[in-house]
């Protein structure tokens, strides 16, 4: 899995796409907060859940029913005054990408089980065909390492410079419009 760092830097990225000037700090924190969720799964790990179990790590909480769900329950709950205009469909959209980019990045590392893309419709784990994301490990004092900057240097390519020009490439486009 990418680090925490990454995932929240790609859903703050997409947000890009969907920000406005009216844009609140809500908007943002809640776009981050969609990129990290879904591996608040680890909790599970002091339960006794299984890595490989429906609620397991990479399991439900990184498919696309999950993203669904939380981004309805953001854009609808989270934000009340928007009603039903077409605001509350871009903060549904942005906040199920956000969500969906996480198992997404996931699926581009080789490490574990793979990513429940389809659960709770299909529990097989899956990976894209190329993997070129380095898995990261789960202690941050592990980032320290070798090993650790080797995952940091593939994340920074892979992901953060394409962050970049995507975050240039919306302001561009919208001061364009």
């Amino acid at each position: 899995m990418p680090t925490i760092f990454t995932h929240a830097a790609a859903a703050a990225a997409i947000g890009a796409a969907f920000q406005t000037p009216k844009s609140s700090w809500k908007f943002w924190l809640l776009g981050v907060l969609c990129g990290i969720i879904p591996d608040f799964d680890v909790i599970g790990f002091r339960f006794g859940v299984q890595y490989g179990d429906f609620l397991g790590h990479r399991g439900f909480s990184h498919s696309i029913v999950f993203a669904i769900i939380l981004a309805g329950i953001f854009s609808v709950l989270l934000f009340p005054e928007e009603g039903w205009a077409f605001k509350r469909w871009m903060l549904f959209g942005y906040f199920f990408l956000a969500t969906i980019s996480h198992p997404l990045l996931d699926m581009l590392t080789s490490g574990g089980l793979g990513v429940a893309i389809f659960a709770p419709f299909d529990n097989t784990r899956y990976f894209f065909p190329v993997t070129p994301i380095r898995v990261a490990p789960f202690s941050a004092r592990a980032l320290l390492t070798e090993r650790g900057f080797a995952v940091l240097k593939s994340e920074f390519l892979w992901v953060w410079i394409p962050a970049i020009v995507f975050v240039v490439g919306a302001v561009f486009f919208k001061r364009l419009k």
